[in-house]
């Protein structure tokens, strides 16, 4: 099911396996309402008690084989208990990364799951140029890294690099200070001696953040980290120690591309000038008014379902419900200071450009902005009788 930043669970997108949850059935099983308890919501990385939030590319397999194994045994009339089924299939989706399938399948056809090569290796090239120090952390064994950057950057890439860290273990890396680094030789095995500093041109294994950050003196905001994971990447980095950091979110290409078509516009327009007719004339109670107003509200509903399905037909988009942000988006501007669909983006600017935050309205600075905006009147009502007000 997809969840609002406050909680609320968004009503047309829970399902049970393949099969769509009534609306119905979703608030009785949380007491009459669509609000999940705070208890059950997701701790700092993501997985509380009784509720994990899925927000990363590999969340799209374990969502998918989870809804068909469900789909499977409600199907065929198969007794299970659910944490046992989301264990073994969070087990299974491990043990792909444990065991290196997944490397193996993606080193067998670089060309098919490596994308952006050539941007990447174009914005690497462009910051060393302008005297910027690169450094990669990463969760992936050595030999998988080297492949697939000797396809995207070529065989020196480690020379764009002032430190390389591979098999990480983060987000622990961030927090865990027991961990020493460890020097790999070019064949991957691992050396003895004691890491004094961090070499170009080097690789090392494991380490933790506090080693690294007196080894390179590399702190506060001087710092902009990119990652694709808001809580194994960039959390602890932004709240701890003060880093910038830049979320990866493939999605947000297409999402855009949608938002700019003529059809999402007109249907957003439409929606908030019917929003705003609805406020202003609810207060007429005569029969034909409250007519008129229930045709409305319909006419709305019906929008805002069009709306969800030109994102995806089950859960729309990732970055809001009908009107609020999911909660996805709250963790997401609370732990990026900025995010692109890819690293290539950053092309489209200058290395010394400033990024300025926006000013967006609050709900008292201009409560009416969106609905003036919309239906063509831009003066708030009252305006001159609120004046004495301080």
């Amino acid at each position: 099911m997809k969840i609002d930043a406050f909680h609320y669970v968004q009503l047309g997108t829970a399902y049970r396996g393949l099969q769509p949850v009534p609306d119905e059935e979703v608030i009785d099983l949380y007491g009459g309402t669509q609000h999940i308890p705070l208890y059950q919501m997701s701790g700092f990385y993501g997985k509380g008690p009784s509720i994990k939030q899925f927000m990363d590319i590999f969340s799209l397999p374990e969502m998918a084989l989870l809804s068909c194994v469900v789909d499977h045994f409600l199907g065929h009339g198969l007794e299970f208990d659910q944490a046992h089924l989301y264990k073994d299939v969070t087990d299974a989706i491990r043990d792909v990364h444990v065991k290196g399938l997944m490397y193996q399948w993606i080193e067998r056809d670089m060309e098919k799951y490596i994308l952006r090569g050539d941007e990447t290796f174009a914005v690497l090239s462009r910051l060393v140029a302008h005297g910027k120090q690169l450094f990669l952390i990463t969760n992936s064994p050595f030999s998988f890294v080297d492949k697939g950057m000797r396809h995207m950057v070529g065989p020196d890439w480690r020379q764009l690099f002032d430190v390389v860290i591979v098999q990480a273990d983060k987000p622990s890396f961030f927090t865990d200070r027991r961990k020493p680094f460890r020097k790999l030789d070019e064949k991957g095995s691992l050396h003895w001696d004691r890491i004094t500093s961090l070499e170009k041109g080097k690789i090392y294994r494991q380490g933790n953040l506090y080693d690294f950050l007196r080894l390179t003196e590399w702190r506060g905001p001087r710092v902009l980290y990119f990652g694709d994971h808001l809580y194994s990447d960039l959390a602890d980095l932004m709240l701890r120690h003060g880093w910038r950091t830049g979320a990866i979110i493939p999605e947000l290409e297409r999402e855009i591309r949608i938002i700019n078509t003529e059809q999402y516009m007109h249907s957003l327009t439409w929606q908030q000038a019917l929003t705003g007719l609805l406020e202003r004339m609810q207060t007429y109670q005569d029969a034909e008014s409250q007519q008129v107003l229930a045709a409305w509200v319909k006419e709305r509903q019906e929008l805002r379902c069009i709306t969800k399905a030109l994102f995806n037909a089950q859960f729309g988009s990732i970055f809001r419900t009908f009107h609020n942000p999911t909660y996805f988006s709250r963790r997401l501007v609370r732990f990026s200071d900025l995010y692109m669909a890819s690293l290539s983006c950053l092309l489209n600017y200058r290395v010394d450009f400033t990024f300025y935050p926006r000013r967006t309205p609050l709900q008292h600075e201009a409560p009416l902005w969106m609905d003036q905006l919309c239906t063509g009147c831009m003066k708030t009502p009252f305006l001159s009788d609120m004046a004495h007000i301080r």
